[in-house]
């Protein structure tokens, strides 16, 4: 596969993954909004997801930086269990997309020779190019249990193929 194939692909699956993330943030009831998604609230979910994406579109753990936006406590919002406190539904609506524009920006800085460095992060131990479907499992394992939790709720949610 060429490098442009692949970071075709790559970018329409997170933009359909940021579009699902972004329905489920959309349409959670207010009463639900502090429902727990097994350990956690939905917000606090969704948080989770979004940070973890946004880690990952550094070139290395040392590299990454909060945003006052996002992380208004810092790295404590995020080396924590839990962030200072609770997100709004338009400050996560803000950080999906902002994240999207990270994650594309991520993809198309990326070189057939950074692809086959290591991912640059000590906790992982695959090359660089596996790093962005990694990224995508685990903001799409997130979408679903927060997917799941609405559908209980009676709330609909779509599924989306690609970000086209």
């Amino acid at each position: 596969m060429n490098l442009a194939t692949y970071k075709s692909l790559v970018t329409s699956q997170f933009d359909a993954a940021f579009d699902m993330l972004e329905e489920c943030i959309r349409v959670c009831p207010d009463a639900k909004w502090k429902g727990k998604v097994g350990k956690y609230a939905f917000w606090h979910v969704a948080y989770h997801a979004l940070y973890c994406t946004d880690l990952y579109t550094a070139r290395s753990a040392e590299k990454w930086k909060t945003h006052p936006k996002f992380h208004p406590g810092g790295r404590k919002d995020v080396e924590g269990e839990y962030p200072m406190r609770v997100m709004t539904r338009a400050e996560l609506l803000a950080y999906n997309a902002h994240c999207r524009k990270l994650v594309q920006a991520s993809i198309r800085r990326e070189t057939s020779a950074s692809l086959r460095a290591p991912a640059g992060f000590p906790w992982l131990s695959f090359r660089r190019a596996e790093l962005p479907v990694y990224s995508l499992r685990h903001l799409q394992h997130h979408t679903g249990q927060l997917g799941a939790f609405l559908r209980r709720a009676k709330v609909a949610t779509k599924w989306k193929k690609d970000g086209h």
